[in-house]
């Protein structure tokens, strides 16, 4: 290639770099996690031991999956969905690559519509939730193959 068909290629290069947001190292929904959302997460961790109950949507009572992240969120004012249904279509979607401690994440653990189980992301690979029946609040893996193959998807709820 010559030099005058090399300065418009890079002329050309350069310009659908910067008007295109520099997309090598533009990564959205990935920046810094906002302090309400660590807030969150503390709230939730320190739920870990509270017994599971169906239906459950307080620490008293105990909790479901859609129960912990229910009552957690209203702990700071903010309100979302009870069900689990609806909490996997709550906020905005963001890839699980870039999943921000406070978001929600989403399983399918069942065939059904409602085969549905969420639980708060806490950073590290790791998630806080209301497993079931004869179980407490925990921590789990999202690596764990059991998690990481039913994983859904990830919602973003703050910010």
């Amino acid at each position: 290639m010559n030099r005058a068909h090399s300065f418009p290629l890079a002329l050309v290069l350069l310009c659908s770099f910067v008007l295109g947001g520099c997309g090598v190292f533009h990564r959205p929904d990935n920046g810094p996690t906002p302090e309400a959302a660590h807030r969150l997460v503390r709230t939730a961790y320190d739920q870990m031991g509270t017994r599971y109950r169906s239906g459950g949507a307080s620490p008293g009572k105990g909790f479901d999956c859609s129960g912990l992240i229910w009552w957690t969120y209203k702990q700071h004012g903010l309100r979302i969905p009870r069900v689990t249904a609806d909490q996997a279509k709550a906020g905005h979607r963001v890839a699980a690559a870039h999943a921000r401690p406070g978001d929600i994440v989403v399983f399918r653990t069942g065939s059904s519509p409602r085969g549905l189980h969420t639980g708060i992301y806490a950073g590290g690979d790791s998630f806080i939730h209301s497993p079931s029946a004869g179980k407490k609040v925990s921590m789990a893996s999202m690596k764990s193959p059991y998690w990481r193959d039913r994983l859904v998807s990830v919602r973003r709820i703050l910010p």
